[in-house]
């Protein structure tokens, strides 16, 4: 229940105008997916999908010495040179993905663009790879973690953009909407009160990440093809990627643009597939 309430809150038309006129929904509206994760802890535990929460209280007290020691090279050591070669394969495809969420990242930015005017964001992708690729080789020595080593939390970026979008009353910039989101979470993460209340539902948390990158991610990749050769090559890419994994997905892709495209791999064709259906309304019109 909670997993598709994220999708009406953030996506729905219905819930849009409900939140233009104020009151209770305006106030839901602007509170992004927190509501949602409060219903969770309700919910989940009356359908069984989660334990109660026991809150604690005081705060949370960081293992540093245990990361230092059992997490560092400066505990572990340093790996052998094999494993960077066995891994090589697995640096490949995380770029893949990594340069997914760069393009995901700007199509965001640029629609959030098109709506305030107010505030230009200056999204350079080659900036971006600078500034995350230094804080990954920092993060690499001092504390690696897989899971923090993105360019971007795509779903907090949606939500926080989302809000953005709706004017200056509800975000007075994204850069400030960025920054209060970043020191809530981690002040959160102090507090006992906050991390025991919401621990239970960590699994329905995670859920509704990825409910709302995939929504957005699937919109934006459509929009990106520029040919149904495009649309086409993408869904068979994504049904082998849903039955039999990643690495398959990838071949698969790869052949597929080999076998469609031809020299044309690296260029592609674009047939107008999204423009097409706007001339016709245009005409339509004038007639």
């Amino acid at each position: 229940l909670a997993k598709w309430r994220v999708v009406q809150l953030m996506f729905s038309k219905s819930f849009q105008r409900l939140k233009i006129r104020g009151g209770i929904f305006g106030l839901i509206g602007k509170l992004g997916i927190l509501p949602i994760i409060l219903l969770a802890v309700v919910v989940a535990p009356l359908f069984g999908e989660a334990p109660w929460p026991s809150i604690e209280w005081g705060f949370s007290k960081p293992d540093f010495l245990t990361l230092w020691n059992e997490y560092t090279v400066f505990g572990v050591g340093f790996p052998p040179l094999v494993m960077f070669i066995t891994c090589l394969p697995t640096v490949f495809a995380a770029y893949l993905v990594l340069f997914g969420d760069i393009l995901q990242a700007k199509a965001i930015i640029t629609e959030a663009d098109q709506v305030r005017a107010d505030e230009k964001v200056n999204y350079d992708p080659n900036r971006a790879h600078y500034i995350f690729g230094g804080r990954n080789a920092l993060m690499s020595i001092i504390g690696p973690d897989v899971t923090m080593a993105g360019p971007t939390w795509a779903a907090m970026q949606v939500v926080i953009t989302e809000r953005f979008k709706e004017g200056k009353k509800s975000m007075h910039s994204i850069f400030g909407g960025m920054g209060s989101f970043r020191w809530g979470t981690n002040t959160g993460l102090l507090l006992l009160p906050i991390v025991s209340l919401v621990e239970p539902i960590l699994g329905v948390a995670m859920a509704l990440t990825l409910l709302i990158q995939g929504y957005v991610s699937v919109r934006i990749g459509i929009l990106e093809a520029k040919s149904q050769r495009d649309l086409g090559i993408a869904g068979v890419v994504a049904a082998i990627l849903a039955v039999k994994g990643a690495a398959w997905a990838l071949a698969a892709g790869i052949l597929l643009c080999v076998l469609i495209y031809g020299k044309q791999f690296f260029v592609g064709e674009n047939d107008q597939t999204f423009t097409k259906d706007l001339e016709d309304e245009k005409k339509r019109g004038v007639s």
